[in-house]
């Protein structure tokens, strides 16, 4: 059995207190190398090309109101 399917059967064992604990914590930690990424591509300029055609569109006027 691989670490993968130990864990997997790891969690469907758990109560279910314990899996919202989890699942709460998985999340986070998602949310977190997500925001990481993020700040990352924002560094290395990856995102640039997006802010400047956002500016660009609403500078023109191409906005709506939300």
């Amino acid at each position: 059995m691989s670490n993968l399917e130990q864990i997997e059967a790891a969690i469907i064992s758990l109560p279910s207190n314990d899996f919202e604990k989890l699942r709460v914590w998985f999340f986070d930690l998602d949310y977190e190398r997500w925001d990481q990424q993020l700040e990352r591509d924002i560094a290395d300029g990856k995102l640039e090309a997006l802010a400047q055609e956002a500016i660009a569109e609403f500078e023109a006027g191409h906005r709506r109101e939300l």
